[in-house]
């Protein structure tokens, strides 16, 4: 009898990583000639990241800098989740937030994409923020992998392959 293999699909990121890029952001905006006198500045207020400038036109530069400094840090940018600019008194905001785990709705898409696209031996159990994939067959769990690579609606990583 065979033993059944399993692995986790998890969205983590790494939260010192998120902090070293918008430390980044927030000094390379500080220094930038083309944001002088704008009050543009990105800073963490809780839960959120809060981008603040005097234009719409430059909270979006700021936006801008923030996610290119995540993409050279290496957090995708599908767990990153910003507004719109919205105008506050004299100054626009624009509220991001750094999105972990999956979901309900998204853990339901990635449970019926491998039951409908998937090898017919593998099964999908939802746990809580993670979905557990098991199969008796490795290459079948490989396959899954494959697929799932290029999910668009959030960044995952697949651990514990046993």
């Amino acid at each position: 009898m065979a033993k059944e293999s399993t692995f986790d699909i998890v969205s983590k990121v790494d939260k010192q990583e998120v902090s070293n890029a918008l430390n980044q952001a927030a000094k390379e905006i500080s220094q930038r000639y083309d944001f002088r006198g704008t009050g543009a500045s990105v800073e963490f207020s809780g839960e959120a990241i809060l981008i603040r400038a005097n234009s719409e036109e430059r909270a979006k530069a700021a936006l801008d800098v923030f996610e290119s400094k995540l993409i050279k840090r290496g957090i995708s940018l599908k767990s990153f989740d910003a507004s719109e600019p919205k105008a506050s008194g004299k100054e626009y905001r624009i509220e991001g937030t750094i999105k972990e785990g999956i979901d309900q709705p998204t853990a339901k898409k990635i449970s019926k994409l491998i039951r409908d696209e998937g090898p017919k031996s593998v099964k999908a159990q939802i746990q809580g923020d993670e979905l557990r994939v098991s199969s008796k067959s490795r290459d079948d769990l490989q396959t899954v992998i494959t697929m799932l690579r290029d999910f668009e609606d959030a960044d995952l990583q697949f651990v514990n392959m046993r």
